[in-house]
């Protein structure tokens, strides 16, 4: 549905921070299941841990977020410009049941639950092999600077 050079064209995000990979399936206004090559170069893990490497929640949330605003973006119709950044307005009920360790596969199903003017409520969820890693419920704005 949307591979890394058109991802490109609506995250600003660059190395080391762009988290998506691919988009697999997206229905605007609805849902986006996208997907991140976890591996063993990801520039976090030799911090976190040397001895067991696992790739930290808070950047599978920073994912999930990602590809919640490609969901925004697409939903729109409107392709950002440098003007354009998607903030975090809330995250609540977090809970990671698994490790992400290099070598694995995140998928991100995300869910448009609320939308009114800029402002977004999601539910997602990463799995790796069919099996949750992380839910979370969202919320982001998009602004213009």
């Amino acid at each position: 549905m949307m591979d890394i050079n058109e991802i490109l064209q609506y995250l600003p995000h660059r190395y080391p921070f762009l988290l998506v990979d691919r988009v697999l399936e997206l229905e605007p206004g609805r849902r986006i299941l996208a997907l991140k090559n976890v591996t063993m170069n990801e520039p976090f893990f030799p911090g976190h841990f040397p001895h067991h490497p696992v790739m930290p929640g808070v950047l599978i949330i920073e994912a999930m977020a990602q590809a919640a605003a490609l969901l925004s973006f697409r939903s729109t119709g409107v392709k950002p410009d440098e003007n354009s950044v998607v903030y975090f307005a809330g995250i609540d009920n977090v809970r990671f049941k698994r490790p992400v360790v290099p070598g694995d596969q995140l998928l991100f199903d995300m869910t448009i639950t609320h939308a009114k003017r800029n402002i977004y409520k999601y539910k997602g969820i990463a799995r790796v092999d069919g099996e949750v890693a992380t839910e979370a419920e969202l919320m982001c704005a998009i602004r213009n600077l």
